[in-house]
């Protein structure tokens, strides 16, 4: 039977932590299923799902604090179980752009949770606009929106939403 476990990982940039913690979790038994990861700062960070029977999963989560230390990073662990599989939601992409202002995040996040609308996947970032130099921000999010919500009503709303906010937007359905 397989068992699913989250791994989050945090520590200093620096070449080979993939390969490392991948080397780990193949000599474990463990597959990726999932990840994210990403430089942030001067921090290489790591969101994992991985799988393998409950002896692997066991033998990763007993071996944490030696392998704090032979990787160099923060472990955290959570066993989970799988999501269950909805027919009733679609998956949309989001994207937003601005002149970087604080609370994007916040009010685009409102939008979709007072309309019960789940966010799947997040990721922003910051960058110097073209020519200028202006700092701009960058939204891209997935959200599962219900079968039965009356999509061109949620886009007109999102968009005057994002246009009272002086947020260039789109949502369009993942093909």
């Amino acid at each position: 039977m397989s068992v699913e476990l989250v791994i989050t990982a945090l520590g200093e940039d620096r070449p080979g932590i993939v390969d490392e913690l991948s080397n780990v979790l193949r000599n474990m038994q463990l597959n990726i299923e999932d990840s994210r990861m990403s430089v942030l700062g001067g921090e290489f960070a790591i969101l994992m799902l991985v799988s393998g029977t409950s002896n692997s999963i066991d033998e990763f989560i007993d071996e944490i604090p030696d392998l704090e230390g032979s990787l160099r990073m923060k472990l955290q662990v959570k066993l989970t179980r799988k999501k269950p599989v909805t027919q009733d939601l679609a998956p949309y992409a989001v994207e937003v752009v601005s002149i970087d202002q604080l609370g994007i995040v916040q009010d685009i996040a409102r939008f979709f949770s007072s309309r019960n609308i789940n966010i799947v996947d997040l990721d922003t970032s910051r960058y110097a606009g073209a020519h200028t130099g202006t700092p701009m921000f960058a939204l891209h999010l997935t959200v599962e929106i219900p079968a039965d919500e009356p999509i061109a009503r949620l886009r007109d709303e999102f968009i005057s939403s994002c246009d009272a906010l002086n947020l260039d937007a789109k949502i369009i359905p993942m093909v």
